[in-house]
């Protein structure tokens, strides 16, 4: 039996007739008559009584009927989801993500993605460096959003993104807050909000800061950029932070200040490196790149 010869049966005992069963199908009545007869073949026990040129269904017809239909339905339910996703309609994508990334641009990727991907299911994690590279090698994520650095033995290639260049947060007021720049000299004596041991960037000051002579007094550690940066906003310290930090500022409170020499690192989008991208993943970094257009445009990144 084929999918034809299960149609017409399943339009003929909805219809009740091979006239209305040809016009739901659209073709014609003979044509239904004989996919109907090919299929009673096929079965191995009558489906139909014939009656004065006309067929009647048997018992086993009516039970075969509703296997039939159940059939279909399901088919069609296939049917329809093979559609949506090479219309990249369906699906599902989970990013791991540095928080500073979640925190800001991402949410506009997401909301622009949803509107034109508004069945594919996006779910985006917090995770640090060290997570997000532990996730790629465990497969729990489809992509990741982070620094740049030789994730092949996680089992990661990376999509370059921009480049980052760490500003300087000081609280409005502060005698720094009205200049152009800052250098480390600059800074190297004040009360300092610093990022967790173990941050890329945490780590990078650090290094730059002692071959520079200088022992800076740390009030308050925190995990993400959002804590350090709500920490400078009341006044605890000031702070070295990823530049994309600046989009949290509310109001006046906290200044960003560029950083002289800069210290500058890469962003990418982190895939797995033993399978190509799927369509749906494929236009979410489509978006993501579209996002960091903006950013670039707006100077936050180059």
């Amino acid at each position: 039996m084929n999918l034809r010869q299960l149609e017409a049966f399943d339009a003929f005992m909805t219809t009740g007739s091979t006239t209305r069963a040809s016009a739901e199908l659209k073709v014609s009545q003979p044509m239904v008559s004989r996919l109907l007869g090919q299929l009673e073949e096929n079965v191995g026990f009558p489906l139909f009584l014939r009656k004065r040129n006309q067929l009647a269904p048997t018992p086993e017809a009516v039970l075969f009927h509703a296997k039939v239909s159940r059939s279909l339905a399901a088919f069609q339910d296939l049917d329809r989801e093979a559609r949506a996703i090479s219309n990249r309609q369906v699906g599902r994508i989970i990013v791991a993500s540095q928080p500073v990334y979640l925190d800001t641009f991402l949410l506009d990727v997401v909301a622009s993605y949803k509107q034109t991907h508004p069945d594919v299911a996006i779910k985006i994690i917090d995770a640090g460096l060290e997570d997000l590279l532990r996730m790629f090698h465990d497969g729990s994520c489809d992509l990741g959003v982070g620094i740049t650095l030789d994730a092949s033995p996680y089992g990661a290639s990376l999509l370059p993104l921009g480049t980052c260049a760490a500003l300087c947060l000081v609280p409005r007021g502060h005698r720094l807050a009205t200049a152009k720049s800052v250098n480390l000299e600059d800074i190297s004596k004040e009360v300092f909000v610093e990022l967790s041991i173990g941050s890329p960037l945490r780590t990078r000051v650090d290094y730059m800061m002692q071959n520079s002579g200088g022992q800076r007094k740390i009030a308050a550690e925190a995990r993400t950029n959002r804590a350090v940066h709500g920490l400078v906003r009341r006044g605890v310290g000031i702070a070295i932070v990823d530049p994309l930090t600046s989009l949290l500022t509310v109001g006046d409170d906290v200044v960003a200040l560029p950083i002289e020499p800069k210290i500058e690192w890469e962003m990418a989008v982190f895939q797995h490196d033993d399978r190509p991208l799927s369509r749906i993943e494929t236009a979410f970094v489509d978006t993501i790149r579209t996002e960091i257009a903006k950013l670039q445009e707006k100077g936050v990144l180059s």
